[in-house]
């Protein structure tokens, strides 16, 4: 079974922005600089590798305005634990491209469209 860390939490930085996850570790992922739309549950999903299996790290519409704000300043972006942190490889190149493609496409859904086209 995949696993699912869902971030929490956001906190901008000067040398980037950290996403927190309350449960579950990072520890072992690799970024695959891959970043999916979850329209059900309106959050985009980057997927992380373990050697094993995929992990999909959730970020929740409520961290958007913080992601659009590392988008725009071009900061690195990291998903942190109690212990460790992954850099989200890719994720500007990632982001950029799905909030492009969901911009006025219905196959997103009316509420995911209009949350994307309100906030990126």
């Amino acid at each position: 079974m995949k696993q699912k860390l869902t971030v929490t939490k956001a906190e901008m930085k000067e040398n980037g922005l950290f996403l927190e996850v309350e449960d579950g570790s990072v520890s072992g992922l690799k970024a695959t600089e891959q970043i999916l739309a979850d329209s059900d549950n309106l959050s985009f999903i980057y997927i992380a590798d373990n050697n094993e299996d995929y992990t999909y790290i959730s970020l929740p519409e409520s961290v958007w305005p913080e992601l659009k704000n590392a988008y725009d300043a071009r900061l690195p972006v990291y998903v942190t634990d109690q212990r460790d942190q992954l850099l989200l490889k890719g994720f500007h190149e990632e982001i950029g491209d799905l909030i492009e493609n969901i911009r006025g496409n219905s196959n997103y859904g009316e509420e995911m469209v209009a949350k994307v086209e309100s906030i990126f």
